[in-house]
């Protein structure tokens, strides 16, 4: 859950991309900055950093940013860093993300499975959660969990679909613990 500060920068940050007919290229900006922040600790550090000031952090992101991004999330930045609000940059970029699925209607789901899986599976469970949720366009979100044993566990908004082995074992286990034949002593 986003901070209140951040979901109302989010929510004018979106208003303004709409207007502007801009919304697609401002995500994909924001899905740069989020991922260049979470792959960089450096970078992360100095955002959150009290000792630096804050237009040197401001001429650090336009050097990184400016030719990468659009002027209208070159001015958020700015923005931002004017008011002291440079720390709350990954927490906006990635609830940037989740306030466009919801404007554009895009439906989330994860699967866990306990191999990768191929393109055909992939599309397969896409259209399950079409299904599920609704939904003409989903974002699909894929886990790897090798202590599933086999099958899945699929979430779509508040259902769960879980067909894996464990879950399956785990049934029987607490099926054979209620064993009525077996007097306790």
């Amino acid at each position: 859950m986003a901070s209140r500060v951040a979901s109302r920068y989010v929510k004018s940050l979106l208003d303004l991309a709409v207007n502007q007919g801009s919304l697609d290229k401002v995500h994909t900006d924001m899905q740069l900055l989020s991922n260049t922040i979470e792959g960089s600790r450096d970078l992360e550090l100095m955002l959150k950093s009290p000792l630096i000031r804050h237009d040197k952090k401001n001429s650090i992101l336009a050097a990184i940013f400016k030719s990468k991004v659009t002027a209208l999330t070159m001015a958020f930045i700015d923005i931002l860093t004017k008011k002291n609000r440079e720390p709350l940059l990954p927490e906006i970029a990635k609830e940037f993300h989740n306030a466009f699925n919801v404007y554009k209607g895009i439906g989330k789901a994860s699967v866990t499975t306990t191999v990768p899986m191929d393109a055909k599976t992939r599309a397969d469970f896409e259209a399950i959660v079409r299904k599920l949720s609704n939904r003409k366009e989903v974002e699909l979100e894929e886990k790897v969990d090798k202590d599933l044993i086999g099958g899945f566990v699929l979430n779509v908004e508040d259902k769960q679909i879980d067909a894996s082995i464990r879950n399956n074992l785990k049934k029987l286990k607490l099926k054979f613990s209620e064993n009525p034949y077996i007097k306790d002593f």
